[in-house]
């Protein structure tokens, strides 16, 4: 497959080990891939119900209410 603005690294032995990205060209898809990544390093984080949000930022005064 031929994809412009996309090159795949591959090592000795022809397996593919990376890829670079035209990110004039494909900026779009690296946003996804980095969204993708952010999201998935994120998995083990706490989390916050809206209510626990919403306590913590009028805590800190940043919303009224």
């Amino acid at each position: 497959m031929d994809l412009k603005g996309v090159q795949f690294v591959s090592d000795a032995g022809g397996q593919r080990t990376g890829v670079l990205i035209d990110l004039r060209r494909h900026r779009a898809l690296w946003e996804d891939v980095y969204d993708a990544l952010v999201v998935e390093s994120r998995q083990k984080e706490p989390r916050l119900d809206w209510d626990g949000v919403k306590r913590r930022l009028q805590s800190r005064r940043r919303v009224r209410g």
